[in-house]
């Protein structure tokens, strides 16, 4: 009896076990649709600022002195990764989303730890994105104390190191410290991790430092991204194209 009881309970787990395997996709999609949310409403509370403006006065509401001015609106879209190359100079990931999905070129992408890179084509059902390993691009960034810079990369550095040079000798840098996007990019939002520094080598001929990073995001090993849309991007863009237009006629 005993060893019957026990035959049927060993059967009942393998049961559950395969139940359970095949379940996990439903729940990792509930998963990522619970952190797309979530990223979208965190997205909609730190791209504004609040400004203080005492002229402001209207008799109807008291206390109506504080204005909250949206300058970006993030769309948040998640994505399974089918390809992924981290050994050419200009290495490209593929996203199962496509036109039908909502993606369009030059949206950013990006993990659930950190950066990943910028969607340059795009078909019906799928997309494809050159990743931040690629030496045709670098990238606005800043270290925690706001210090600003531009992260690159070298392809005999490999999947695991970014790079980022400090001219200023009088600012401190630890191991350890993030290194963060900043506000001047078009392409990512700011205040995202790109990684943290690893290692600090002094430049002799200039005092400089090179800072080796580790990125936030594990190229060796992605499965599931996020496309992000900044839905006044382009309004950005023309206005600033049209702008560096006047200045190149002035000059002339």
């Amino acid at each position: 009896m005993n060893s019957a009881n026990l035959g049927v309970a060993f059967w009942y787990k393998k049961q559950s076990d395969v139940s359970y395997y095949f379940a996990l996709k439903e729940v990792n999609d509930s998963l990522l649709n619970e952190n797309t949310r979530l990223k979208r409403q965190l997205a909609a509370a730190t791209e504004s600022d609040v400004l203080k403006d005492s002229s402001v006065i209207r008799k109807e509401l008291v206390n109506d002195s504080v204005k909250s001015v949206q300058y970006a609106h993030y769309k948040y879209l998640q994505a399974r990764v089918v390809n992924n190359s981290i050994q050419a100079a200009s290495n490209f990931i593929t996203i199962n989303r496509g036109a039908k999905d909502g993606i369009e070129p030059n949206m950013a992408l990006v993990s659930g730890t950190g950066i990943v890179g910028r969607v340059t084509n795009v078909s019906t059902h799928f997309a494809t994105a050159l990743s931040i390993l690629n030496t045709k691009q670098s990238l606005s960034s800043k270290l925690k104390d706001g210090t600003s810079s531009f992260v690159y990369w070298e392809q005999a550095a490999g999947p695991d190191k970014l790079l980022m040079k400090i001219t200023q000798p009088e600012i401190k840098i630890h191991k350890g410290d993030s290194v963060f996007t900043t506000s001047y990019s078009t392409l990512f939002p700011a205040d995202m991790l790109i990684g943290t520094i690893q290692k600090v080598f002094i430049v002799k001929k200039d005092n400089s430092r090179l800072l080796h990073i580790k990125p936030a995001t594990n190229f060796r090993n992605m499965d599931y991204v996020y496309a992000i849309k900044n839905e006044f991007i382009e309004e950005r863009r023309r206005l600033e194209d049209t702008t560096q237009t006047q200045q190149a006629l002035q000059k002339k």
